[in-house]
């Protein structure tokens, strides 16, 4: 096998804007990241559908028709 031929490899610690840390393998030293598991709506709960103009509404109005069939 050739010498150095792979990168290092770190044991980290992941920084999320949110101030959560998580311990990571990486080949990087230092990672930031700005949303993680820990503040991201989808996994806290707090994910709101945005209806704009009636959208959803108004596609359901038009392909009612289809679903009776």
């Amino acid at each position: 096998m050739k010498k150095d031929l792979h990168p290092k490899y770190f044991e980290t610690k992941a920084r999320c804007a949110c101030g959560n840390e998580i311990v990571v393998g990486s080949t990087k030293d230092n990672i930031s990241v700005e949303i993680c598991s820990n503040c991201h709506p989808f996994y806290t709960g707090k994910q709101k559908l945005v209806d704009s103009a009636g959208r959803i509404e108004r596609f359901r109005r038009k392909y009612a028709k289809f679903q009776n069939q």
